[in-house]
């Protein structure tokens, strides 16, 4: 799994599968280690963030903390996404 970047315990990090054809950019994240419930994150083409899914059940407070930092570093995202897919499509 590409990672992102960390923030505190929590890995911010893409499948290396992202299904074919290739899902909109996200970001996944989970406490510690990589994970099949991780929290998914659609990044939309204005930078912000879009929860799809909570799965790993991350409280809410820490959830939107993490949000603002992904938000505050979207081209970082995008920049890896391009790099490692080589393609970007958004949600929305």
């Amino acid at each position: 799994m590409p990672q992102i970047f960390k923030i505190g315990a929590y890995l911010v990090y893409f499948w290396a599968n992202e299904n074919d054809p290739l899902e909109p950019v996200h970001v996944h994240i989970a406490l510690g280690v990589p994970s099949a419930n991780a929290t998914k994150i659609w990044i939309t083409k204005a930078g912000k963030c879009l929860l799809c899914h909570n799965q790993s059940q991350i409280p809410r407070h820490v959830l939107r903390n993490m949000m603002d930092i992904i938000e505050a570093r979207n081209q970082d995202v995008l920049d890896k996404w391009m790099e490692f897919f080589g393609e970007i499509q958004f949600y929305c």
